[in-house]
């Protein structure tokens, strides 16, 4: 892609990598960034497991958001990969935004961001989440707490949400990535293959309907994706729990969660691909995936050895 716009303007591009503590918002300010479902949203914790590219453009500049797994104490084999994953995608970063709910405030999961941050060299700017519910006064002493423990370039007091603040950012950003030609073309949002994404939000939905009783070790793989002869699409999605009980609580009384799950993914799914779409959803067991090589090199991730 060119260096120079049609209007004689040099362009810009540069990668930013959000991080922060599980709920922070980032799939959420994500999704705003860009003005368009590019990942999944959920209240379940550690919703958001690979590295996730939102692109958008700003001015002449293409700006290329990096949503990383929330950052958090790994326990498991999983938990690991996520975190080291997260913490990559910030070293490979031309800019960092260290997202913090500022309803929690500086507690203990975003003191330790903040620790670790300090080692991040690449320039780093705050931003400040959930400002609609925060006094002024709080929102200062926070902004205060944290630039006195990382040189931050810049901080932002935001709504992810409801949008209000973000336009700052991006302007701020525009400004500051490296100058260059554009990696994407300027229609396309997302480097995730639409297959991914599909997967993905009938992840989220599985979330939204069975936050209380599965755990968030179940993934799902689009299987089959196939444009028919009238234009509609063909997609066959597998549910992977890890025991039997769980395939029983995916699957409900009847079917009933199965077919609530799928028609919800099946309106949105649609929505993206920009057609009609005939989706078909299988619950299987498979038991230890959470300890499979390929599963992790699936999310993007990279196995833990131990």
């Amino acid at each position: 892609m060119a260096d120079i716009l049609a209007g004689g303007e040099a362009t810009g591009c540069g990668f930013v990598a959000l991080i922060g503590a599980p709920n922070a918002g980032k799939s959420t300010l994500l999704n705003t960034l860009v003005g368009s479902k590019v990942t999944i949203v959920s209240h379940k914790v550690q919703t958001t497991r690979s590295l996730v590219r939102g692109i958008t453009i700003e001015g002449n500049a293409q700006l290329i958001f990096v949503d990383t797994p929330g950052i958090f104490q790994p326990r498991r084999r999983l938990d690991r990969a996520m975190v080291t994953g997260a913490w990559s995608g910030a070293h490979d970063a031309d800019v960092v935004g260290l997202l913090i709910d500022a309803r929690k405030g500086l507690d203990e999961e975003s003191g330790a961001i903040l620790t670790r941050l300090a080692d991040v060299k690449q320039p780093k700017i705050l931003l400040l989440n959930k400002i609609d519910v925060v006094d002024r006064k709080e929102l200062l002493a926070l902004t205060q707490a944290a630039n006195d423990r990382v040189s931050f370039e810049a901080t932002f007091m935001i709504s992810a949400l409801t949008g209000n603040g973000v336009v700052d950012v991006k302007a701020w950003l525009a400004k500051h990535v490296p100058p260059g030609p554009w990696l994407y073309p300027p229609d396309q949002m997302s480097d995730a293959p639409l297959r991914h994404l599909a997967a993905e939000i009938t992840r989220e939905k599985i979330y939204h309907r069975l936050h209380q009783e599965l755990p968030y070790q179940s993934t799902v793989e689009t299987e089959s994706w196939k444009e028919l002869r009238d234009g509609s699409l063909r997609v066959e999605q597998t549910i992977y729990v890890e025991r039997e009980s769980q395939r029983k609580i995916v699957l409900g009384k009847g079917g009933a969660t199965i077919k609530a799950i799928g028609a919800e993914a099946r309106k949105e799914i649609a929505e993206i691909a920009e057609a009609p779409v005939h989706l078909f959803l299988f619950v299987k067991v498979r038991e230890g995936w959470g300890d499979d090589p390929d599963r992790y090199r699936g999310m993007g991730l990279e196995f833990p050895k131990e």
